[in-house]
């Protein structure tokens, strides 16, 4: 969809075409005119007017044709003139073409092919560290940003396969259709203020009704009315890190080993928890939590600590160390803690990438 200044410049264009096509018609309507007047014109009617004009707007000058009567010649020298400004012209405009289609590409005006992707509004050196992280895990990445410097600082950093960078005005939700919200795995509002957070869901729920949301609290009071808004999952930075922080003090060892499975694997050593959807590929699928359990930690060295039901409204549920006569079903989640090994057999094993996939 075209904004009003886009508009507006594809108006001009177009105006001026009408313009020019009038100016030329009416040249060589009176060329004719004039070149009719004396025996020797080879200039009479408009098939020979236009090939004059042409060989002489291209600068070619056959010299088959030419017009004979002084106002004739007068035209001519008009046309002469006009070859060199449409000349310098045509090369501005492609030089304008090309500088716009580089700079669209680059602001992300052509928009992206992304999916079950992440969508993050706002940039700050937290959404940084998560988009590393997202990286890390193997997940694309789409970010607006509002603010023009951010954007040659981000193509720098990151490849284009797994970040994609759109150049916005926040309010203008029509335009979040470039970076493939509709079709995102959740959107994280990485902005500043906890009020402008809530105003930006409020208002983007009433176009895009079917989005997952997170979102950082810098007052964890408020995450009840987040949630109430429609918010997927509500986090307080500060509260999660006072926790880790404490645990340090008296369970050094636990906040160490809870720290490092909260991260991506970065070596085939380290160990990272996962989530792989239930699918018909599955081997487990219908078959009891405790032979699940068994199985992959004989067969892959992977350790089963919950997965993740839906309710009938649809709701997931987490289920911590589930019972052992739980049953595996389809569209349930196995959530398991892995390193780099395990991981590249658990998900070969499963046939499904690990992660989130919203149901379309």
């Amino acid at each position: 969809m075209l904004n009003s200044s886009e508009r507006h410049k594809i108006n001009r264009i177009v105006f001026g075409i009408l313009i020019g096509l009038i100016l030329y018609l009416v040249l060589i309507t009176l060329l004719i005119r004039f070149e009719r007047d004396s025996s020797q014109s080879t200039i009479t009617n408009y098939h020979q007017a236009v090939w004059y004009t042409v060989v002489t707007l291209t600068t070619v000058g056959y010299g088959d044709i030419y017009p004979n009567t002084i106002y004739g010649r007068v035209i001519g020298y008009i046309f002469v003139l006009l070859s060199v400004g449409i000349y310098g012209l045509l090369i501005g405009q492609i030089t304008n073409i090309v500088t716009t289609i580089k700079q669209n590409k680059m602001l992300g005006y052509n928009g992206t092919v992304f999916e079950d992707h992440v969508v993050i509004i706002g940039w700050s050196d937290f959404g940084q560290l998560v988009t590393e992280q997202l990286i890390g895990a193997s997940k694309q990445v789409a970010i607006v940003t509002n603010q023009r410097a951010e954007i040659d600082l981000i193509h720098e950093k990151y490849d284009k396969k797994h970040v994609f960078t759109l150049y916005a005005d926040f309010e203008n939700f029509e335009v979040l259709k470039k970076v493939n919200i509709e079709k995102s795995s959740v959107v994280f509002v990485n902005l500043t203020d906890d009020t402008e957070k809530l105003v930006f869901i409020l208002n983007i729920k009433k176009i895009y009704d079917q989005l997952e949301f997170v979102v950082t609290l810098q007052n964890a009071n408020l995450k009840n009315t987040f949630i109430n808004a429609g918010v997927t999952n509500a986090i307080s930075p500060q509260e999660i890190s006072s926790k880790i922080l404490a645990s340090y003090m008296f369970e050094p060892d636990v906040a160490a080993y809870t720290e490092d499975i909260m991260s991506f694997a970065h070596t085939p050593t380290d160990y990272d928890i996962k989530q792989f959807l239930v699918t018909y590929d599955n081997p487990f699928l219908n078959q009891k939590y405790q032979l699940a359990f068994d199985q992959i930690k004989s067969r892959y060295n992977g350790v089963l600590i919950g997965m993740v039901k839906r309710n009938s409204h649809g709701k997931r549920h987490l289920i911590k160390n589930p019972q052992k006569d739980y049953t595996i079903e389809l569209s349930d989640y196995l959530i398991v803690i892995v390193n780099g090994s395990s991981f590249e057999l658990i998900q070969k094993a499963f046939n499904v990438k690990e992660g989130y996939f919203k149901e379309r």
